[in-house]
């Protein structure tokens, strides 16, 4: 019976052992399955973060590549604006230099106009001279006796009928008629008699323009405002208007420059100096920002006078501002 109970106790015992320790063995299992989950995790979340911090890596090498690009980008944009900015300076200055030659020759032109009206003018006077010298008239009988001889009362003194003559119709030397003869010729009232206020606009306006080629501003200033005052409706006074909005230009007074350039366009349409008037109006008006205006300067030059030196300065400087225009022919010029 002892011997029996000592064996159960020690299955008892035995049992009771092994009730409790398999739950703590089920416990240390558990332990180590959620350990490895834990470094499981653990293992991916580094990986997660190296793929992250590659993908970072990455994105700042394409982000720094980009701003690159655009860096450079932008320095080519400003180098091109640059080299398009010194383009149309030039092109301006070239433009500029081409208008300045134009206005050289039309200057030179006048001038030489000018100078072959007053040619023409003493041409003129000279062969009226000649007709009125050559005219063969008979020279009127003077019975007059010389003054330093006494008349003899007795005898009637008679002169021939027609004293003998020379050249151009002149009493010949030796003839009685030679010491009576007037040094200048008679006048020939059929002659025509030249105006004398064409050639003192003539003279007026020679003498302005002389000045201003000289560079003498402000007295042909005065010199154009003269031939206006004293011959407003003759053509000259539309080719003052135009010098005096040069002038003007040349002073920076657009707002005048312009008004001069009007009285050319609405005054003296006929003018050779309307294709330059409206050019350098619609410079003007770029000068003083009224782009708007200026363009639409600039197009009625284009399609009044497509043909003229002017209307190409026009069309560069409309191109210049990105403007492109058509030239149309017109029934005009």
């Amino acid at each position: 019976m002892i011997s029996q109970s000592k064996h159960l106790r020690r299955a008892s015992t035995l049992l009771t052992l092994v009730l409790f320790a398999a739950p703590a063995f089920a416990a240390n299992k558990d332990m180590i399955q959620l350990q490895t989950q834990i470094q499981q995790l653990q293992d991916a979340v580094a990986r997660l973060q190296q793929s992250n911090d590659e993908r970072m890596g990455v994105m700042k090498d394409l982000v720094q590549q980009s701003a690159d690009t655009v860096n450079k980008m932008s320095a080519n944009m400003d180098a091109l604006q640059r080299n398009l900015q010194t383009q149309q300076e030039a092109t301006g200055a070239k433009l500029d230099a081409v208008g300045g030659q134009v206005q050289a020759l039309n200057d030179s032109l006048d001038e030489m106009k000018t100078r072959l009206a007053r040619l023409e003018k003493l041409t003129q006077d000279i062969q009226n001279q000649q007709q009125s010298i050559g005219a063969g008239s008979p020279t009127p009988q003077v019975t007059a006796p010389p003054v330093s001889s006494v008349p003899d009362t007795t005898q009637p003194q008679t002169l021939p009928a027609t004293p003998p003559t020379g050249r151009r119709g002149k009493p010949a030397a030796g003839s009685p008629m030679a010491s009576m003869t007037p040094a200048a010729p008679l006048p020939d009232t059929t002659a025509p008699v030249s105006a004398a206020p064409a050639g003192a606009v003539d003279d007026m306006y020679k003498s302005a323009l002389g000045d201003y080629m000289a560079a003498k501003y402000s007295l042909a200033a005065g010199e154009f405002s003269d031939v206006i005052r004293d011959y407003p409706d003759h053509a000259l006074s539309g080719n003052a208007f135009y010098y005096l909005g040069e002038i003007d230009y040349r002073a920076a007074k657009y707002d005048e420059a312009v008004k001069d350039y009007d009285m050319v366009l609405d005054h003296f349409p006929a003018s050779n100096k309307v294709p330059a008037s409206r050019l350098h109006k619609g410079q003007a008006l770029l000068a003083l920002k009224q782009n708007d205006a200026a363009v639409r300067e600039l197009r009625a030059l284009i399609a009044r006078y497509p043909a003229s030196p002017e209307a190409t300065l026009a069309r560069s400087k409309l191109s210049g501002m990105g403007i492109t225009v058509t030239a149309r022919k017109t029934g005009g010029q």
